[in-house]
């Protein structure tokens, strides 16, 4: 779908602060160092890959694609000719890597740089020329439906209309023109001056990562900052000051101060301040922030524990500019580990109410570090689980909801062990190794912490580890799976290789980053994979991410479904098709009653209407029309961000309070069923 440039944009973990890298317009060629990272990615990859594939010719056009796809997304710089300049190499790019050579990345990327100078000028020109809001035209929505443009007068036509739908939608908003356009050149400004500035490191990250998701979209090259940030967000522990940054056209903006953190401590720093510059304990000058990239900014803030950052801040209260100093110390991510809370809801027969013990689980974490150096109490999943619901237990909850609603997986060994928590014994998933060999990975604790009734919600972007966990509970017939009709379809295990040791042996102090191979497929205890398919609902509810293009399946070159044998386990008989049926009959029968969902459903029926119409109308009076309906990017962008879940372990909602109604009518079912099992 089209996606504006917008005013936030991501970032990742920093090397250590001060490094400069050299960016890619300064360099004539790829450094040294960068021969040996190539050639270890290869040699991992057709060693590795579950598929045992070669990077061969079909894999170079797939690169070839995705690599366009990656440095101009919406075909806004590159004419038709470079493009088909570039295809020239469409199916020599394998030959290249075999040389440890990159150099095809330098000419794509440097003829962006170049046609970026060139339209960048233009693109001001076009903000502050007058908009016709009365004339009948469209712009295409669809990337895939784009072609490149033929000469400079039509690419500069394009951005005429890109131009004009960013003031479109800000009118929509209740925006004047005079502040869009404002808000407009500070935003190309900050774009330009970013993408400008790309190092020779994000390059190869994107180059190679184009060619190892040839093979499937989770096999990639992770430059030594996004390394170093994946390993932060497994541990669920961050160095630093203990604040969430973001972007906002050109500003660094406080997005959140987490709780217990350096930041938090010190009291000062609040959310919407504006850092304006940085400063290190150390003499040297303040470093201005304005326009610089994001994981430059959070590279300067973050440090080791216990030394100290000056914060030049400008208060979003108002007043002089400050200087916060503040010493950093190691953050736990707790908004990222489980959280509960217990829920009254209904009347039993006796009076009292039913009582619902709701757990949000936002991914299967484990400190990784502390695992490996056998700490007695390092923090994971499934120790924190066992202790809320033996809490569960003494606080006589009638019932179990677990949240896998925003879990995008996380720790394999974990989600077993989080099983196991719900079952006796027996395989929680079938494991495939590159060689085809199928290996069951069992529950060996031969206890139940919960067992009671369980019910676990899901949606599509519930992925690997929550799919290997809902699929178990289905197998094994132990709970109720509720939510979307699917979950994401992600069936595929990742290993994380660093590259220092192994490209330069284990003394390398330099980072190189790290290879994320797929090399390993899994499989349910009944032998069906996870694959594109996912696990399916017993109970679906409506909901917008249900309609989303965000599963496995909407990814570029996913591995395909298959199956292997099944395993023998013991079936706890506390679902079958009889009893989903009726919990899916009576709640359809209060959705159908209820104003909130009605309000959802047509929502759901004008997103999928924008989907079906992708030329976006430029008239003002067509687009206010379309868009008094509804946003597909609002509606996107507010269901992938989660904000208002993220702030609340129960967020007391429409869709929450029919979920808890569906958990007590399975506890009900189950009551008239005599298959209540005494806690």
């Amino acid at each position: 779908m089209l996606a504006s440039l917008g005013s936030c944009f991501s970032w990742s973990a920093p090397l250590l602060h001060g490094e400069e890298l050299p960016r890619v317009a300064n360099v004539s060629e790829q450094p040294a160092d960068n021969r040996m990272i190539i050639r270890t990615v290869r040699n991992l990859v057709e060693e590795g890959h579950i598929s045992q594939s070669k990077i061969d010719d079909q894999v170079s056009k797939r690169g070839f694609e995705l690599f366009l796809k990656q440095v101009d997304p919406l075909k806004s710089y590159f004419l038709e000719a470079d493009v088909n300049e570039f295809r020239e190499q469409e199916t020599k790019l394998d030959d290249m890597l075999l040389k440890n050579n990159v150099s095809f990345a330098y000419t794509v990327f440097k003829r962006y740089l170049q046609r970026l100078n060139e339209i960048m000028p233009m693109v001001h020109e076009l903000i502050d020329a007058p908009q016709d809001y009365e004339a009948e035209e469209f712009i295409e929505s669809d990337a895939k439906n784009m072609v490149y443009s033929k000469t400079m007068e039509e690419l500069k036509d394009r951005w005429r209309k890109t131009i004009k739908l960013n003031f479109l939608s800000a009118r929509a908003d209740g925006d004047k023109d005079e502040e869009t356009r404002e808000k407009l050149h500070k935003r190309y400004r900050t774009y330009y001056k970013i993408r400008s500035q790309t190092d020779v490191y994000e390059l190869l990250e994107m180059y190679l990562t184009s060619l190892t998701s040839a093979l499937d979209p989770h096999t990639s090259y992770m430059a030594p900052r996004e390394k170093d940030n994946f390993d932060m967000q497994i541990s669920l522990k961050l160095k630093g000051i203990g604040a969430t940054l973001r972007a906002d056209d050109g500003s660094t903006i406080v997005e959140m101060v987490v709780p217990g953190g350096a930041a938090d401590k010190d009291g000062r720093l609040k959310i919407g301040d504006d850092i304006v510059a940085v400063q290190q304990d150390d003499g040297s000058p303040a470093v201005e922030t304005l326009d610089m990239k994001i994981d430059d900014v959070v590279s300067m803030i973050r440090g080791e524990a216990g030394t100290k950052v000056k914060l030049h801040v400008k208060p979003k209260a108002g007043g002089e500019r400050q200087i916060y100093e503040i010493t950093r110390a190691v953050i736990k991510l707790e908004d990222s580990a489980a959280q509960s809370e217990i829920l009254e809801r209904g009347q039993k027969p006796d009076g009292t109410p039913y009582r619902v013990g709701f757990i949000k689980l936002p991914s299967f974490y484990l400190d990784m570090e502390g695992a490996r150096s056998k700490k007695e109490d390092y923090r994971r999943t499934s120790k924190d689980l066992e202790v809320i619901l033996n809490k569960f237990n003494e606080s006589n909850v009638d019932v179990v909801v677990l949240d896998l609603g925003r879990n995008g997986g996380g720790s394999l060994p974990e989600a077993i062990q989080a099983t196991g928590l719900f079952i006796d014994y027996g395989p929680v998933v079938q494991v495939k190794d590159p060689n085809g060999r199928v290996t069951p990975m069992l529950d060996e604790n031969r206890s139940i912490t919960w067992k009671g009734p369980l019910v676990v919600k899901i949606s599509q972007l519930s992925a690997s580890a929550s799919e290997i966990f809902a699929g178990a509970i289905q197998d094994y017939e132990r709970g109720l799976i509720v939510g979307d009709p699917k979950t994401h379809g992600k069936g595929t295990v990742q290993t994380l290789l660093d590259l220092a040791p192994t490209t330069f042996g284990l003394g390398a102090s330099k980072p190189q980053g790290a290879l994320k191979l797929t090399i390993q497929q899994f499989y349910l205890p009944d032998g069906r994979s996870t694959q594109l398919e996912g696990v399916s609902s017993d109970v679906v509810l409506p909901s917008m991410t249900a309609e989303m293009d965000i599963s496995e399946s909407d990814l570029d070159y996913p591995l395909p479904m298959d199956s292997v044998k099944a395993q023998p386990h013991k079936h706890y008989s506390m679902v079958d098709s009889a009893l989903k049926a009726g919990l899916q009959q009576k709640s359809s029968e209060r959705i159908a009653q209820n104003d909130d969902f009605g309000k959802l459903l047509g929502r759901i029926e004008a997103y999928r209407k924008q989907k079906a119409e992708t030329k976006v109308p430029l008239k003002e009076s067509d687009y206010m029309a379309r868009r008094k309906e509804t946003s597909m990017e609002k509606e996107e962008e507010k269901q992938l961000d989660g904000k208002a879940e993220r702030d609340k372990v129960y967020l007391s909602d429409f869709y929450n309070e029919e979920l808890l109604n569906v958990a007590i009518d399975y506890v009900k079912t189950l009551q008239s069923e005599n298959k209540l099992v005494t806690k």
